[in-house]
């Protein structure tokens, strides 16, 4: 799941990426972004709300992304947006506009 808020200037967009999943996990979000590096955008657990959550301050544009949980590349679900990659695997979307999605 992610949030959009804005950024401030230049039509730039805070995205806040969340993950429901048990503590103790390696997580992070990797996409086009961070050119595919999930070490670069590292998730933190937040055990008040048991989620893991990472922002990031992206310039307005459409961008695909997977979540990485110890290794593994998985899709967000609560996301509909979606595109195939070359692996023959589907990536998620999100278009980074204040009021995107």
């Amino acid at each position: 799941m992610f949030e959009i808020q804005p950024a401030g200037s230049k039509g730039r967009v805070t995205v806040i990426f969340s993950l429901e999943t048990s503590p103790g996990r390696t997580v992070g979000v990797a996409g086009s972004f961070n050119d595919w590096d999930p070490s670069v955008t590292p998730m933190k657990y937040d055990s008040a709300e048991h989620v893991y959550r990472a922002s990031i301050v992206l310039e307005p544009g459409e961008y695909e992304y997977k979540f990485v949980v110890d290794g593994e590349w998985f899709l967000d679900e609560s996301n509909p947006s979606f595109y195939p990659n070359d692996f023959g695997t589907l990536n998620s979307v999100l278009a980074a506009v204040p009021d995107g999605r």
